[in-house]
């Protein structure tokens, strides 16, 4: 018999998590493979100490969003909604639309969709920096680039 336990359960709290800046370049990467593969990043699933109430996840920094591959015919069919509150106010945009003047915000929604949809969901968002360009202001802090094709 035994007395004492030889393994424990850990979990993770705010003081524990050891969080970490990543890179992840979107040059030729399908949008909804990157953003489960960037959701699960954030979320923390691939460490070893996840604890699902806890944003114990890393900061991600996505860099060439405008670069990014949307497949098949959704470039003109798909459509995001939104609504003024105001009667008659349901507004439509293309995804064409959105690459052109904002591509950051076509992966920020796709990311978002694949995250909680609770306060927890809302603060792991705030560790994703998105931008359209190679330049970003994360330099300072040294992120590390991964390749997203090698994790699964």
């Amino acid at each position: 018999m035994m007395d004492t336990l030889s393994y424990k359960t850990i979990s993770a709290n705010k003081e524990s998590v050891n969080k970490e800046w990543v890179l992840v370049d979107a040059d030729g990467q399908v949008l909804g493979r990157l953003a489960s593969k960037v959701a699960k990043l954030l979320r923390g699933k691939y460490k070893t100490n996840f604890t699902p109430h806890v944003d114990c996840g890393d900061n991600v920094v996505i860099i060439n969003a405008g670069k990014i591959l949307i497949t098949g015919g959704k470039m003109d069919q798909k459509e995001y909604v939104r609504h003024t509150e105001y009667p008659g106010g349901q507004r439509f945009t293309k995804v064409s639309d959105l690459m052109k003047n904002k591509p950051e915000a076509v992966i920020i929604k796709a990311v978002k969709g694949m995250l909680p949809k609770n306060r927890l969901g809302d603060a792991i968002l705030k560790n994703l920096y998105v931008y359209p360009e190679a330049d970003h202001k994360q330099e300072a802090q040294k992120p590390k680039t991964i390749n997203l094709n090698s994790i699964m």
